[in-house]
């Protein structure tokens, strides 16, 4: 399989007190994200503590939506680097099962930390939500590369988005914060599917 080469999010070269304003309204909502949750936060209440215009800060982000994917900026693209190019059974060098099955494990864990943010970040008002949102196409293309490589007879780019389906961030905290199901149960949960998809021996002439 070759490498999945996808670019990473990057900040253009910005004025000097362009990059200071950022700096000041991301360092503000972290703040009132981790103190008041994202879905109570106001960009208002974020612009105020930014010390900042309510103008320059839609200008600068435009959305709360916008705001989100900048705060989880760093992680996303700490964990597409990891998936792409990181250490085993992560990275490349593992079997395609033993890395999609690092993949969910890596991948609930982002969930887990940054939940709220990711969901925040997922536009309803955009057709198709999160899967036009973020790093969706990474995270599938990345999903059918291991499929295929692992199970060539089963249809990887209709299985893609099926095992991406109970990773997302609305599903996972739901578990984790009403049903209570600690993250390694999830986990299990995760590696016994996969084990049984790619083990199973399904032929798609089978009935």
């Amino acid at each position: 399989m070759s490498s999945l080469e996808l670019p990473l999010a990057s900040t253009p070269c910005e004025r000097a007190d362009a990059a200071r304003n950022r700096q000041r309204i991301l360092a503000a909502a972290g703040r009132l994200f981790a103190r008041d949750g994202v879905a109570c936060t106001s960009m208002d209440a974020i612009a105020a503590e930014a010390g900042v215009g309510k103008g320059t800060l839609f200008r600068r982000f435009g959305d709360r939506a916008s705001l989100a994917l900048a705060l989880l900026d760093a992680s996303s693209s700490a964990f597409q680097e990891n998936f792409i190019r990181g250490p085993a059974p992560l990275g490349p060098g593992a079997l395609p099962c033993e890395r999609l099955i690092a993949f969910g494990h890596g991948l609930l864990e982002h969930v887990a930390d940054n939940g709220d943010l990711i969901l925040a970040s997922e536009r309803p008002s955009i057709s198709g939500g999160r899967l036009h949102a973020g790093p969706y196409a990474a995270y599938r293309t990345h999903v059918m590369l291991l499929i295929a490589e692992a199970a060539p007879d089963l249809d990887a780019d209709y299985l893609a988005d099926v095992l991406l389906a109970p990773l997302t961030a609305e599903l996972v905290l739901h578990q984790l914060k009403e049903r209570q199901m600690p993250l390694e149960r999830l986990a299990g949960g995760w590696e016994k599917m996969v084990h049984r998809l790619l083990n199973a021996g399904v032929r798609v002439d089978d009935p």
